[in-house]
């Protein structure tokens, strides 16, 4: 058990400490380990409040060490504000959380733009097909989309990222081990496989509606910029998108028909200034020099799940390396039953090992050889966590 990261989690749990004052005590003291080795006396040197040292003066450290075993357990990384490993652009943010709890992995912060795809739960389907494709090109165009994985906007916009193959980090309300909503299981398996998905509550911690404006900060503090796409007057993406233009992030919308309730959020976002969206294409090119090589505009034709179903017979679909675009390529003639059930599972897009075979129902034994041969023929590729995906 990492001791520093155990006092990382102790005092993440201190009630009455929010963000802010975690940096000031941070800078008094130097180090969680030194606050909580810290007496009563040392707390009232510091000038901390009452009520605050009360908390500070709880040694006990159950229910940290019962956290630890429950990560453990899980998968589950913990990254503490003093790892390089925590995402660079919200350490330094005023509110950022003392530790954030990680399943899957995190992409590298400041390699790609992060964009951040949020909007109405109650999506209509114009809204909800928009929010596929805003998610399926930015990927296309190098872009990584952050979403709150809440149904609506932000499970659409996440199914259209892993579409392209592409990773996702999904912030939630509650813990990274607790599914909410319930019909989003298989996003956040998917994500979780992909992508990451992160909170700053401790595994088991139920979703609670006081989470969810704090989760929000999280949201736009990892973007370099934050879209929204429907949401009404009064709407929790509006208060992401001022977390955004308060942590000096860029803001964009994406115009509704005038009058509807869905677009009146959006269309209020522009006329305050926000950046008018009109597609992922438009989001990327924001970005096309601040990451030169990462962003490649040619790469913004793509299509989603539901397009390209008339052709899902003729072929397999996958990334051209060249562009990144979708394209159809038919299964060589000489495969095996089993290795052209394989393929053809791989053809909704890249899948972990276990859910693989699920997705086969062949047993691992019949499974792994087959895998072996199939990279060794270069009909597909396995990448970090156990992830195969046809080339």
């Amino acid at each position: 058990m990492n001791e520093q990261v155990l006092y990382w989690v102790w005092l993440s749990l201190r009630p009455r400490l929010g963000a802010k004052g975690l940096r000031t005590l941070l800078e008094t003291f130097g180090a969680p380990k030194a606050l909580f080795e810290a007496d009563a006396a040392a707390l009232q040197r510091a000038g901390i409040a009452p009520g605050l040292q009360d908390a500070l003066l709880d040694k006990n450290l159950t229910s940290a060490r019962a956290i630890l075993r429950d990560c453990d357990r899980l998968g589950v990384r913990i990254l503490t504000l003093e790892e390089e490993t925590y995402p660079a652009a919200m350490k330094h943010t005023p509110d950022a959380p003392a530790v954030l709890y990680c399943r899957g992995e995190l992409p590298v912060s400041g390699e790609q733009p992060w964009i951040g795809l949020v909007g109405a739960r109650q999506a209509d389907r114009r809204g909800l097909d928009l929010a596929r494709r805003f998610g399926a090109e930015i990927s296309a165009c190098g872009g990584l989309v952050i979403t709150g994985m809440a149904k609506g906007i932000d499970a659409a916009a996440a199914a259209g990222a892993l579409e392209q193959g592409c990773p996702v980090v999904g912030v939630l309300g509650g813990g990274v081990d607790v599914v909410y909503p319930r019909e989003n299981a298989e996003l956040f398996a998917r994500v979780a496989a992909r992508g990451c998905l992160l909170s700053e509550y401790p595994p088991g911690t139920a979703p609670n509606a006081r989470h969810f404006p704090a989760r929000n900060r999280i949201i736009s503090a990892l973007s370099d910029g934050v879209v929204v796409i429907q949401a009404a007057e009064g709407s929790g993406a509006l208060i992401t998108a001022r977390w955004a233009a308060d942590q000096g992030r860029d803001v964009f919308s994406v115009p509704g028909p005038p009058g509807e309730a869905l677009s009146r959020g959006c269309n209020q976002l522009l006329r305050a200034g926000a950046r008018l969206a009109e597609s992922g294409r438009d989001v990327m090119g924001e970005y096309v020099y601040r990451y030169p090589g990462a962003v490649k505009m040619q790469n913004a034709e793509c299509k989603t799940q539901s397009e390209g179903s008339e052709n899902k017979d003729q072929g397999s679909k996958s990334k051209d390396p060249e562009s990144g675009a979708r394209v159809c390529r038919p299964l060589p003639e000489d495969l095996t039953p089993i290795q052209r059930q394989i393929a053809e599972a791989l053809l909704e897009g890249p899948m972990q090992l276990d859910a693989l075979i699920d997705k086969t129902g062949l047993p691992a034994a019949q499974v792994l050889p087959q895998l072996t041969v199939l990279q060794i023929k270069k009909i597909l590729s396995q990448e970090p966590g156990k992830i195969y995906k046809l080339r």
